[in-house]
């Protein structure tokens, strides 16, 4: 199954009877999903199967959805309003005797508020109907192409995605590989301080001592950070194979790597390894960002 981002633009526009209409979706990060719709008065009825469509297609992200619609063709009807008509020249003979003025013109009249009306044709409630089904499949249109768009996103992540495991995994082997990891060289250190608590006073316990040198070196010892660093980014490259809405999973991940990785770089006792744990630190927090446009 491909993966998908979480966020995409789309729009769908047609033609049904004398209505145009235009569907306009884009969608953003969300922690679950929201599907946002704008949709004029007297359409109200193609919202409730454009939500199902998006909730069986979509897992995650904001999606705004916004409709307009706009009737066309339709030829206006004037008609007068008689009893308008009658009541206003009813008025013009009634004063025509008492203002010196010009006599009235039909145009004058006419123009008077209310003489006239003009409405639009009126519509039928099978084209009504003809319109909502014509605009929900517009709607679906506008959703394939919104998915498209995020696929594509999604199929551009999974690659970023899989190029920073593979970092984090080289920077692992070389934290495993890093000379300061050595028995060697932890004895050689430990043996350092123990000296140096030595000389600085007598009255060190021997016993103590070496129980406080064999914490020290428990304490220090990265193995476990990498045997769990080893395993998420394991799991990681599993579920990016496998695909669909996998941002919840990967998040979760994304957040023990960045525990893991602090963790490392906090036991690190030599400079090499500070020095790698830092740069894991870095790759882990790009890998988080962009897990979090993974629907």
């Amino acid at each position: 199954m491909a993966l998908s981002s979480m966020t995409g633009f789309a729009r769908s526009h047609g033609v049904a009877g004398a209505y145009a209409w235009a569907w306009e979706i884009k969608s953003v990060n969300a922690k679950g999903l929201d599907l946002r719709f704008r949709i004029p008065a007297g359409w109200d009825a193609v919202e409730v199967p454009s939500r199902t469509r998006g909730t069986e297609k979509l897992a995650r992200g904001t999606v705004y959805a916004n409709l307009t619609v706009e009737r066309k063709g339709t030829q206006p009807t004037v008609k007068v309003n008689e009893p308008v008509l009658g009541a206003v020249l009813s008025a013009l003979k009634g004063l025509s005797g008492q203002v010196q003025a010009a006599p009235p013109t039909l145009d004058g009249i006419l123009s008077l508020k209310g003489v006239i009306e003009v409405t639009e044709e009126d519509e039928s409630e099978e084209e009504h109907r003809a319109a909502e089904a014509a605009i929900v499949s517009g709607f679906e249109e506008a959703l394939a192409a919104l998915l498209n768009m995020r696929r594509a996103e999604g199929k551009t992540l999974g690659g970023l995605l899989s190029k920073r495991l593979d970092e984090i995994a080289a920077l692992s082997t070389r934290a495993e590989n890093a000379p300061g990891r050595k028995p060697e060289a932890i004895k050689a250190r430990l043996a350092e301080q123990v000296s140096a608590l030595l000389q600085a006073s007598e009255r060190f316990d021997s016993d103590r001592l070496y129980q406080e040198a064999v914490l020290l070196a428990a304490k220090a010892d990265i193995r476990e950070e990498l045997d769990r660093l080893s395993s998420h980014v394991a799991q990681a490259k599993k579920l990016l194979a496998n695909g669909g809405a996998i941002g919840r999973k990967l998040d979760f991940l994304a957040q023990e790597l960045h525990r893991e990785s602090n963790t490392l770089t906090a036991k690190a006792n030599d400079l090499d390894l500070t020095n790698i744990g830092l740069e894991l630190k870095g790759v882990v927090e790009q890998f988080r960002e962009q897990v979090q446009n993974l629907e």
